[in-house]
């Protein structure tokens, strides 16, 4: 059975800091807050859909630091489907210096399953210059904490922010794989209008990773972290006219993830000396091969190989088998 989110943003929420590049409206696309009212209408909805081993998702904010009472109230709305069967859990997204142990205890009451942490970096000097408010021993401590307790442990990292290089992101995977998470978002860093980031680029004091080398970025981190057994479940920011209208620069494209797997099944001929090769792949990844446009065969070729591509629908999608 497929896995599915049945995400509630509770936007703006909890953050007790204005980090560099957030502007939460348009990141979820949302300025509502939500009410039990619309916790039960939006589970009741998803669940009329069949077919899906669903969690409830209370994204956009930092969720154990927001008010008390209106975390329980979410929590009290959500629960009743946990202890019932109708879902598998609820995962929520919070900062690494808002986990306590009297926190967990109380979400671990309510059927709070998974614990996804934004971490952002590993590095204190980019964690400091985007204005995160936390440290890189904050992720390690918040993250053994809720291992030991028994959640799913989830940890997001950016890539291209402020005073970041590659370098500081693979070091950033390195430790991220140190830490032992099930799961990984990987977001390439979006410059958007009114944050302190949009002030460093127009000024000229910060350059951004484009798409180009975003992507290129992130086909090298996220084998690493599929080698290490940890499942990397998002690659971009989710599209939306919000993003599209409010963007400045950046690594934001619609089909980011797809991008990214392109680019490592090209990394992967890459890997062997220019020649000509007979590449077996599935049928259903044919075009993500080739890239858009054919820009994947011209890059190879540039850089002298010349491939013969031949459908093998026994592979699984993305897998390929070079000969």
């Amino acid at each position: 059975m497929k896995k599915g989110n049945i995400s509630i943003f509770v936007p703006h929420q909890g953050c007790p800091c204005a980090c560099s590049f957030c502007n939460q409206k348009t990141i979820t696309g949302k300025t509502f807050l939500p009410d039990v009212e619309y916790v039960d209408k939006t589970v009741k909805t998803a669940l009329s859909k069949k077919g899906y081993d669903y969690e409830i998702a209370f994204f956009g904010g930092s969720f154990t630091a927001i008010d008390r009472d209106y975390m329980l109230e979410l929590l009290s709305a959500a629960y009743p489907y946990v202890k019932s069967g109708e879902v598998s859990g609820i995962r929520i997204s919070t900062r690494p210096d808002c986990i306590t142990e009297e926190i967990l205890d109380l979400l671990k009451k309510y059927g709070v399953t998974s614990i996804e942490l934004g971490a952002q970096s590993m590095d204190d000097e980019v964690l400091e210059a985007n204005r995160r408010g936390h440290t890189a021993q904050d992720v390690l401590n918040a993250s053994e904490m809720i291992k030991n307790a028994g959640f799913e442990l989830g940890l997001q990292m950016m890539t291209g922010l402020y005073k970041d290089t590659a370098e500081k992101s693979l070091e950033t995977a390195k430790k991220i794989i140190e830490i032992k998470p099930q799961t990984v978002r990987i977001y390439p860093t979006v410059v958007l209008k009114n944050t302190y980031l949009a002030e460093l680029y127009l000024s000229g004091e910060y350059k951004p990773l484009n798409v180009d080398d975003s992507v290129e970025l992130c086909a090298v981190l996220v084998p690493m972290f599929e080698k290490a057994g940890i499942r990397v479940i998002r690659l971009g920011l989710h599209s939306g006219s919000d993003i599209k209208e409010n963007m400045l620069a950046g690594g934001f494209h619609d089909s980011f993830g797809e991008l990214v797997k392109s680019r490592i099944m090209v990394n992967k001929i890459l890997e062997l000396p220019p020649a000509d090769y007979q590449v077996f792949v599935n049928q259903r990844s044919i075009s993500k091969l080739k890239g858009n446009g054919k820009r994947n065969i011209y890059l190879l070729m540039e850089r002298g190989y010349n491939i013969k591509i031949i459908t093998d629908n026994g592979l699984d999608v993305d897998e390929l088998r070079i000969k």
